[in-house]
């Protein structure tokens, strides 16, 4: 077990992990995901300290391995790393490279070295290249050479950190399939990953990593299917997201449709759903909501799913319940028709801005 508690790492110009507390359970396959810069990798490195870290404890199994006196070699025999750039030891043979640890670490014989590091090979695939050099190898070769490296010593606790990042597209299924048969191992692994599908397919336990710490977690079907915070909802859905504040004294119009020109272009929109996303708020906002409420908030929220290719336009607004379905200017209701497939209003009166409206913009 790995027990995690107020774990901090800053550097002098960032802080990627503020607070960071949780319990890693034997026999667990935990999926790292979140966007760049936000302390996934950090995470990890933290973990067998190869980044020490700036407050806070690691526990693993008995051991505090944040206090000073603890023997930290010993521990990382436990605690197997496999990193994205491989880190093979270019002047030895591929077998050498698998043997050296076990030989010099854990005193192991040469024979028996070797006879574990082709069972390895074999168990990764690579039999053949035992007596090849790092150099004669694909990048796929290299990384399920650095995973079968990490094997030999046997560890309790695997992390791998972007394993197939650095990797040509037509080499990651291979490296996947060596990762996705040892998460049936039984170790406790943890693996940091920009790869969704992936990451679903071999984990129990899945960390969104956002604002310094463990956003969200869960299941991969709570995660992927039903993500409980915004953060998480965006980026598993793929969502670019634009978000402006309308003051009904001195709004830019101008502006506003400079900056949807912008997000349209950035996300490969047609010219036809920068045209309808236009009409629809002006319609909404400009010819529905400001000449009917006295109110001082409207906030826009503009949604495009790169997975799905839908556009969802949100126009959230504070003052007296309002539906603008009801409203009886029919000119504009006809045009926002046009505009969206669906439009949906809410109301909640606990909210700051507790009118909703959601337009589903036609494609």
């Amino acid at each position: 077990m790995i027990k995690i508690e107020h774990l901090k790492k800053e550097y002098p110009d960032t802080t990627p992990l503020k607070d960071v507390s949780v319990t890693i359970h034997d026999g667990d396959v935990i999926a790292v995901i979140g966007p760049s810069g936000t302390g996934k990798s950090t995470l990890l490195r933290c973990i067998n300290l190869l980044e020490k870290p700036t407050s806070g404890k690691i526990r693993v199994g008995e051991d505090e391995i944040t206090d000073r006196r603890c023997d930290i070699n010993r521990i990382r025999q436990r605690m197997g790393m496999v990193f994205q750039s491989f880190n093979l030891f270019g002047h030895m043979t591929v077998i050498e490279n698998i043997m050296f640890s076990p030989v010099e670490l854990k005193g192991m014989s040469r024979q028996a070295a070797y006879d574990r590091g082709m069972e390895l090979l074999r168990m990764v695939g690579l039999a053949d290249k035992a007596l090849s050099y790092p150099d004669e190898l694909s990048g796929g070769q290299k990384q399920r050479v650095a995973i079968a490296r990490t094997l030999a010593m046997d560890p309790e606790i695997i992390l791998l950190d972007e394993p197939t990042s650095a990797l040509d597209p037509t080499m990651v299924d291979e490296v996947q399939a060596v990762i996705r048969d040892l998460s049936t191992s039984g170790k406790t692994m943890m693996i940091v990953t920009h790869e969704m599908n992936f990451a679903r397919a071999i984990s129990n336990r899945v960390f969104f990593m956002d604002e310094g710490g463990i956003y969200e977690e869960g299941t991969p079907e709570q995660i992927f299917d039903h993500p409980q915070k915004e953060r998480t909802r965006r980026f598993i859905q793929k969502l670019k997201v634009l978000e402006f504040d309308i003051d009904r004294t001195g709004f830019d119009f101008l502006r506003w449709g400079a900056e949807i020109d912008r997000y349209c272009q950035q996300n490969n929109m047609t010219t036809k759903e920068k045209y309808r996303i236009c009409l629809a708020l002006e319609e909404l906002v400009h010819q529905i909501l400001l000449p009917h409420l006295d109110c001082t908030q409207i906030h826009v929220i503009l949604e495009h799913s790169s997975q799905t290719e839908r556009t969802d336009l949100t126009v959230t607004y504070n003052g007296e319940q309002f539906d603008p379905r009801q409203s009886d200017n029919e000119l504009s209701l006809t045009m926002l028709q046009t505009t969206a497939e669906e439009i949906r209003y809410s109301y909640d009166p606990d909210s700051e801005e507790p009118n909703s409206v959601v337009l589903f913009i036609k494609e």
